[in-house]
Parts: C-alpha cells; structure tokens; sequence
C-alpha cells in the first residue's frame, strides 16, 4: 500500500483516507498540523494515482488496509478518518473490525445505494473520459468540487494518471455502497460529520449512520459543502481530531 507519513511512529497513529478522485494531498495541511502530537498515515486509495493497485470494491479496499494495520501497526488505530469514498471504506473496515480504531470520523460518506447514478456512471464517463486531461475541462470540475485553488494542480496530475476503468470502479462502488448490520457490533467512538449544503443523499446517510451506530455523534457543519471541512478548514479538522483523541482518554 502506498502512503505518505507524517510525525513520529512511536506516536498514537492517526490513519485519515481520501476522497475519491484525490488523494493524500486531501488531508496534507491537517497532517502538517497534527505531526508533532500524533503520527499520521494519508494512504492512497486503491484505483488512485500512485496506488500501484487497481480499484476492485470498497471492501477489498477496507480488507487491504486492515491487513496494513495488523502488518505494521499492530493490528490497531488511536483514529481513522475518512472523507467520502475514503468514509466508505472506514465503515466497511469498522464493519469488517470491530476494535480497528478507538475513534472513527465520518466526513460526507452516502451509504444509500443510488442505481440509477450508478447505472450512467459509465456510459458518462465513456463520453466525457478523454476531455480529463484538457486543463480547461478539468478546472471546470475542480470549480464544481469547491477545493481550494492551490490545490489544482496536484488534481490535474493526479485525475491524468487515473485510468478510465479504475475511475468507472470507484465510482460505481461508491454509488452503490450500503451499510452493513456488522457496523453496529464496532467498538470505535464513532463521529459523522456532514456539510448542511451537503446533496439529500449525504445528509440522510449521516442519520442513518448515526441512527445505526449505538453511542454515535452527529453534527452538521453549517455553510459547508461536500468535503469542504478536511479540505478547506484543516485547522477545524485537526482540532476535531484533538478534541476526539482527548474524549476517549477520559
């Protein structure tokens, strides 16, 4: 598994995943902020630039980062965090694991299957695939994501580098993801956290999670969008982290 590292490994280890069609970079500014306290891990997904392994499921993906875990961690997480796709994958390792981590931070994650989406992913991307590394095209759908302007020209260089399969795969999985009964046997303190301009989908999955997970905190953040809170505020973002980290200790 690819991975890039932050702080010190003697560390209580902080594991945060992606959103789908990024990657690392997604969380770099909450690493920087949290690598003096905690050592932190920012895997790339598999079916993502650098991964060096093609996107089969969300489970699959869930199943080899646990095997990451067990391998070079000791089989446990002081926390995980995951935005979106990487949210996706955090309940399913939750689900899979029930003492994978003490603390697990949701952002945006839709756990309703949509079929129809799921079914014009892709004859779309069979249409619009090659305008992905027309730059003009690509700053369209970097504006429509709402990230901050520095960022895109890592999104450009990573978003060429995947393929069309493995970004059909993705986002099928994530379209069709639905929450499993085992979530409700995890051992984690389970935080879910959405954006209040968050589509219907997003917002009824936060509840549901929430609804799902015995013990569960949920909390809407006002004005924001889809993945804007790890992306954009990642001075909030650490803090939340802190904040999570300290609670269980008491």
């Amino acid at each position: 598994m690819t991975y890039e590292e932050f702080g010190e490994e003697k560390k209580e280890t902080v594991l945060l995943l992606h959103g789908g069609g990024l990657s690392w970079w997604n969380y770099r500014e909450a690493a920087e902020l949290l690598k003096e306290e905690y050592h932190v891990i920012l895997p790339v997904l598999d079916g993502h630039a650098g991964s060096g392994h093609p996107f089969t499921s969300i489970e699959d993906n869930a199943r080899r980062i646990i095997a990451f875990i067990d391998g070079k961690l000791g089989g446990h997480v002081s926390l995980i965090g995951g935005l979106s796709l990487g949210g996706q994958v955090l309940l399913e390792m939750l689900s899979q694991r029930k003492d994978i981590c003490e603390n697990a931070l949701v952002e945006s994650a839709a756990v309703i299957p949509a079929p129809v989406t799921r079914a014009m992913i892709a004859p779309s991307l069979a249409a619009s695939y090659g305008l992905v590394k027309n730059r003009a095209f690509a700053k369209a759908q970097f504006r429509s994501l709402h990230m901050k302007q520095e960022l895109f020209e890592e999104y450009y260089r990573d978003t060429c580098l995947i393929t069309r399969q493995d970004m059909t795969s993705f986002l099928k999985a994530s379209a069709g993801y639905a929450l499993k009964d085992q979530i409700r046997g995890t051992e984690a303190n389970v935080y879910v956290f959405c954006g209040e301009k968050e589509n219907a989908r997003v917002r009824r999955s936060a509840q549901m999670i929430r609804d799902a997970v015995p013990g569960s905190r949920f909390q809407v953040l006002p004005g924001l969008r889809h993945g804007e809170f790890s992306i954009n505020h990642p001075a909030q973002y650490a803090d939340t982290v802190r904040r999570m980290l300290n609670d269980s200790r008491r």
